[in-house]
């Protein structure tokens, strides 16, 4: 029998690939999940779910991420190297080029905008909601963790005249002491009540290591994470998959504003199925995982949904011919009402969809479900399982197909102007 680590038994060079796997995960959450509300609620109610959603989660996860690598200033430069760690801004995919006049003016472009791609094949509308309608307000409410006082304002926007017109989109970013303090979002305040956002189980950075062990200093135009410890991009990763969780928390909370707890539930577990599938066939070949039962228990251990361990309570024990996994019920996801909460011995639909990335042979069923554990076991069958529909349409954007670049060392950005 054999206890499975997960992300700290990777390797740091290992951990540095997974880091941006797990921001481009977060990332890919709503994609999993918006198709769901349209559905139930239509185009203008998806709007203003993805505006609340987004605000509720990201003052909080981002205040987080700068206390967590120690560069919480209230600059333009703080705001910049928040929004590089972000999961609404995964590297590359949403490609921001930052300028920085001085420490209250800078400039952002999208050189490529992965969202973009997505919903511009779906017209006009659709690009307005997400450039003009839900940019607006949640710009602004990720820039207020570092100065209520900041503001990101449009230079340009989609729709894109002339029709390939690049770079995709271009910001400023303002603080000045005469604008009216942004105001606290009121889902932003319940959001931060949560056991995900007050998590302190999480790694402490250890300096003496070899790797940059903060983002003090300047501002570098692309993060190289390989230039990270390994209790460092150990950090890195936690915190991003809370920023998931929370994102899902702050989602579930719209949700729930608008409908009873069951249908919220039903539509939380579709929305957990998509991206259960995407991010772990990603993560799988990102990490070369194999697709035995030992990749199966590496993968179930390091996926973002089973992560931080601090967060959630999940025990994985490999024998020679079948894996088992233990659900602790009294987690702080689970008192959140998080993903792990979703799973029981009838909902192991994500599970099955983490598995099918590895090998659709291997199966899951539910052994054992008490008060205090959900306990499941994993085989490997005849048949081939059949891929889900909540996993093919996630995999529409364009985020699951889409490949890192080696950039190479982060360069330090200069400012223009003192």
């Amino acid at each position: 029998m054999t206890n499975i680590k997960g992300p700290s038994g990777l390797s740091r060079d290992e951990l540095a690939l997974l880091a941006p796997e797990y921001l481009l995960a977060g990332h890919l959450i709503d994609r999993a999940g918006m198709p769901h509300v349209i559905g139930a609620f239509g185009r203008e109610v998806m709007r203003d779910i993805a505006i609340e959603e987004w605000m509720g989660a990201s003052p909080v996860y981002t205040k987080r991420m700068q206390r967590a690598l120690g560069f919480d200033g209230d600059d333009v430069t703080t705001v910049f190297k928040g929004l590089q760690l972000d999961i609404g801004a995964p590297p590359q995919f949403m490609d921001f080029r930052f300028t920085v006049h001085d420490r209250d003016h800078g400039e952002f472009q999208l050189a490529h905008c992965g969202a973009l791609m997505d919903v511009e094949p779906m017209g006009e509308e659709y690009v307005v909601r997400m450039c003009h309608d839900i940019e607006d307000p949640t710009f602004d409410a990720t820039a207020l963790a570092t100065n209520p006082h900041a503001r990101i304002r449009p230079i340009h926007r989609p729709p894109r005249v002339p029709a390939d017109r690049a770079p995709h989109c271009a910001w400023t970013v303002v603080i000045d002491e005469s604008h009216e303090p942004a105001p606290y979002p009121a889902q932003a305040g319940i959001v931060a009540q949560t056991a995900a956002a007050r998590c302190t189980a999480v790694t402490d950075i250890d300096h003496a290591e070899d790797g940059a062990g903060d983002y003090r200093g300047p501002l570098l135009a692309d993060i190289a994470f390989a230039e990270f410890s390994h209790s460092a991009l150990m950090r890195i990763a936690e915190e991003v998959c809370l920023q998931g969780h929370l994102l899902t928390l702050s989602f579930v909370l719209a949700l729930r504003a608008r409908m009873d707890d069951d249908p919220a539930r039903e539509i939380a577990r579709k929305q957990f199925t998509g991206i259960a599938g995407v991010a772990a066939d990603r993560i799988r070949a990102a990490l070369d995982i194999p697709d035995d039962l030992a990749g199966a228990a590496q993968l179930l251990a390091i996926h973002p949904a089973f992560n931080p361990s601090g967060y959630v309570d999940i025990d994985i024990e490999l024998h020679d011919d079948d894996l088992t996994v233990r659900l602790g019920q009294h987690s702080a996801a689970d008192a959140d009402g998080a993903w792990p909460a979703l799973l029981d011995a009838q909902h192991l639909d994500p599970v099955q969809a983490i598995l099918n990335a590895v090998n659709p042979r291997l199966r899951v069923a539910a052994t054992a479900q008490t008060d205090d554990v959900l306990e499941l076991a994993v085989t490997v069958g005849d048949d081939l399982h059949a891929d889900f529909g909540e996993v093919q349409m996630t995999r529409i954007s364009t985020g699951a197909a889409f490949v890192f670049d080696d950039r190479g060392r982060g360069l330090p950005l200069t400012v223009l102007r003192t």
